[in-house]
This record gives structure tokens, C-alpha cells and sequence, in this order.
């Protein structure tokens, strides 16, 4: 496409899996839903699932609250489709049940960017800090910490605590975000990062704005600075549907974080327009280990109760201590 193509238009890249073939996600999803009863199971999606899982599940939303959601189901079998840091975080909120992930390819290079040794190396060296961790990280890591904390409630976390000195891990962007909104805080941060997010650049959301006033840019806090200098509404996941009822009038929206997310969007508010943010010339934001559970992954899961998530005792104890220290924590704290 030449350049007065492109000039004045969004960049719109064909969706990733858009191959898929009807028929066989239709017959995927009849054998997945008498499994489903079969076994006596919950499936949980999370927002960056590809569209046809989130379709399938009983439930679909962040990490965070898909694990309370669990916690208030009576199935004892959990199918979570998300990624192996989730599964593990439902797993120490419902230590009872059954949690299965139907892939272990699906990992996260946020949650791998940390780990016991080097989270204990930056505790040594900032031992005054109170440290707070994202909830984007193993259950090792959660239970070296002293709070978790999520997108949503980063910031009031935070504030929250009694001490100044903070140590945040282990997103970089986010912690940069949380450094701002509380700056009376002495924040260290973690040099970790989402490549998902940290990908996108401000001039990929300058040029995806089509210079009409009533655009709103929503963006993920994992997204860099020039991201969020440019954001009409910096939200969680979950947040971001919430963003989109506060601008009635709005009729297009640029989403600055995983193309899947958009799914959901667009069946909740079918007369709005939503645009997925490039993170690079016609490439929308793309998490790999996101897309590794597909229908026939789940369907495996099921029938053969594969992969069963165990979380050590130990880690079990602390990381569930760090998570029920959070969620006691009031949202405007």
C-alpha cells in the first residue's frame, strides 16, 4: 500500500487466527459443552483469549477476578484459559478445587522477567522497602512479597502502606504509572516489562487517530509513558468497559492493549467502533501465550484432565497471604 494510501486512514491488520473454520468451531463447542457437563467443570476465559474460547466460557475477565469468581462457583473443576501465573493464582484462592490449564506453552515474559533469586537480590538491595508486587507473577515470586497488587488498584495499594520506601516488581511501565499517581512514595522499580505492551509507541497512536475530536484512547497502565501521555482513559481490562460507558457520545475508541480484548468490546457495545492499537506497521498488540489455548487444546483438557496446576505448600502460604493483604485493601485507599 503506498503512502497516500495510507495517508488519513487506520492501519487495520487482518486479525490473527481469523482462518478458523466456522463449521469446526461449531462442532468444537457442542463437544466442549457436554464435557463441560460431563465432568462437572467451570470454564474461565480471560480477555486476551482468542474470541471463540471467550465464547465458550462461563466466564470471561482479568486474572484477578476470574480467580474470585471461581472461589464462588460450586463446580470443584476449574478450566482456566489464560496463561500459567493465572491458573496458579486460582489455584491458592481455591486451594480445594481442581485447576487445570489446558496448554503449558502458555506462559507470560512479564511473570519469567522475575524470579526468586532476583527478586531476592533487589530485596537485599533495598531492604527498608516495602515491596509490591504485581499480580502478573509466579506464585514463588507473590510469596517473597509483602502485597500483591493489580492494574486496577496499583496505585491505591501503594498508598496504603504505612511505609515510604516501596520496592515495585515487576512491571517497569506500570510502576512508572503508580510512581506518578503517588508521589509522595520513594518507588523503586523493577526493570521488567509486558513486551506486549511495551511494543506500542505514541506516534503508532498518533497515527492510528484519525484527528476526530470525539476519539477516545483507552490504554493499558503496562503501556510506556508516550502511550499514556496521549490516553484519554488509563484502565485495567476490566476497567476498560467501564471507560467506554463514561463517554456516551463517543463513537470510536483506539484500545491500546491486546487485540482479543477488542472481542468483548465490540459484542458489549455493538454501535461504537473500536480500534486496536498497532504495535508496529500493521501488526495489532499480540500476546503469543494468550493464543496457545485454542478450542481443540480445551477440549484435550477436558477429556483428559490435563494440565493440573500444584502450587508448593509453602508458596502457597505466602503468596496467599500477599493476595488477601491486597484485596482488604479499599479501592480509593
Amino acid at each position: 500500500m503506498s503512502s497516500s494510501e495510507t495517508e488519513g486512514a487506520v492501519r487495520i491488520a487482518p486479525e490473527p487466527f481469523a482462518h478458523v473454520d466456522a463449521e469446526e468451531v461449531r462442532m468444537l463447542t457442542e463437544e466442549i459443552s457436554a464435557l463441560k457437563v460431563e465432568k462437572g467443570a467451570i470454564i474461565l476465559a480471560h480477555n486476551y483469549q482468542l474470541p471463540e474460547v471467550q465464547d465458550i466460557a462461563d466466564f470471561t475477565g482479568d486474572s484477578l477476578g476470574l480467580s474470585l469468581r471461581a472461589k464462588e462457583c460450586e463446580q470443584n473443576l476449574i478450566v482456566f484459559c489464560g496463561v500459567h501465573f493465572m491458573a496458579e493464582s486460582a489455584k491458592i484462592l481455591n486451594p480445594t478445587k481442581t485447576v487445570l490449564l489446558p496448554s503449558l506453552a502458555a506462559g507470560c515474559s512479564l511473570s519469567d522477567s522475575i524470579t526468586y533469586d532476583s527478586m531476592m537480590e533487589w530485596k537485599d538491595r533495598y531492604p527498608d522497602h516495602t515491596v509490591v508486587t504485581y499480580v502478573n507473577s509466579s506464585a514463588e515470586v507473590k510469596a517473597l512479597s509483602d502485597i500483591c497488587c493489580t492494574s486496577a488498584n496499583a496505585a491505591s495499594v501503594v498508598r496504603s502502606i504505612d511505609n515510604d520506601k516501596i520496592l515495585f516488581t515487576p512491571d517497569r511501565n506500570l510502576g512508572a504509572w503508580v510512581k506518578k499517581q503517588v508521589p509522595e512514595k520513594e518507588i523503586v522499580i523493577y526493570d521488567g516489562a509486558c513486551p506486549t505492551h511495551d511494543v506500542l509507541r505514541g506516534a503508532n497512536i498518533s497515527a492510528a487517530d484519525r484527528g476526530d475530536p470525539g476519539t477516545i484512547i483507552i490504554a493499558h497502565p503496562e503501556c510506556r509513558e508516550d502511550v499514556l501521555e496521549l490516553a484519554d482513559e488509563i484502565c485495567s481490562t476490566t476497567g476498560m468497559f467501564e471507560a467506554v460507558k463514561r463517554h456516551p457520545h463517543a463513537r470510536t475508541f483506539i484500545i491500546a492493549t491486546e487485540w482479543a480484548h477488542v472481542h468483548r468490546m465490540k459484542q458489549m457495545f455493538p454501535d461504537r467502533e473500536f480500534v486496536v492499537a498497532d504495535g508496529c506497521i500493521g501488526c495489532r498488540l499480540h500476546c503469543p501465550y494468550m493464543k496457545m489455548i485454542d478450542l481443540k487444546a480445551l477440549k484435550r483438557s477436558l477429556a483428559e484432565r490435563v494440565f493440573e496446576i500444584t502450587v508448593d505448600d509453602e508458596d502457597m502460604a505466602g503468596a496467599r497471604r500477599s493476595l488477601e493483604r491486597m484485596m482488604a485493601v479499599p479501592r480509593d485507599a
